[in-house]
């Protein structure tokens, strides 16, 4: 049997906070092709939300016949936090592949499919989606002007302090091989946004492959929970820390 066609494992695993206008409908988006052609779990986090989320899972629990886990965090563990469980989760679990999927329908769900297509090259370890391989397509998208001109901003410094090439740094759309985050440390990292950015300086250092694709960008009535400069502020501490760190 060859390796790349066979059935992938895969959790996509969905941060959910205060998300409960938006969870169903993102649910409901994702292709159902992909849970023919692979083996699909979704585990949803909700992460000690205050709105009508938990109400929301449990209608999508019966509305849809997907293998459902849910997990309700007692405490509010922050966007890092929440990736640092759904990375064990996904090690424990042993499976192949975890996509980041948001609940606040932020990111495409209907583009999952082809995240999915790439993890038949067994060179990569991650794949991110870039809302900033197109500059028009962002801001056809909606994105804010100052989001648009900080995210460029910073990635280029960020870009310039690391050596790296990266089209953007602080997309949150990011599918990774389970064996490749088993190689980096991520325990000890922050629990907040800039833990994206951590994740790829590890991964950079570990000279881990990332793939790039190009996602469409969409701002709509979904609160943001990010404020933009400590974000940015907290992003360039990190990666002129990682600098000196050896």
């Amino acid at each position: 049997m060859n390796h790349s066609t066979s059935k992938k494992n895969i959790l996509i695993f969905i941060p959910a906070y205060n998300v409960g206008k938006k969870i169903y409908s993102v649910i409901s988006r994702i292709p159902k092709e992909i849970f023919l052609e692979n083996n699909i779990d979704l585990l949803i986090i909700n992460d000690f939300s205050s709105d009508e989320t938990s109400s929301e899972i449990e209608k999508i629990n019966k509305d849809f016949d997907y293998n459902f886990k849910v997990y309700n965090s007692e405490t509010n563990l922050g966007y890092g936090g929440v990736q640092k469980y759904a990375f064990k989760y996904g090690i424990k679990n042993s499976y192949e592949y975890l996509i980041m999927l948001h609940g606040d329908g932020q990111y495409a769900p209907e583009e999952l499919p082809r995240f999915i297509k790439m993890f038949h090259d067994d060179n990569l370890d991650a794949v991110f989606g870039s809302r900033m391989k197109s500059y028009k397509s962002a801001l056809e998208g909606g994105m804010p002007l100052y989001k648009f001109l900080g995210n460029i901003g910073l990635t280029f410094i960020q870009n310039i302090i690391l050596g790296s090439r990266i089209s953007e740094f602080h997309s949150g759309y990011r599918s990774f091989r389970v064996e490749s985050l088993k190689r980096i440390e991520f325990e000890n990292k922050a629990n907040y946004y800039h833990f994206d950015t951590e994740i790829i300086i590890e991964f950079l250092k570990k000279k881990l492959n990332i793939l790039e694709i190009h996602i469409p960008t969409h701002y709509g009535d979904e609160i943001s929970h990010l404020k933009s400069i400590p974000y940015g502020l907290q992003v360039l501490l990190t990666t002129i820390k990682s600098k000196f760190k050896k």
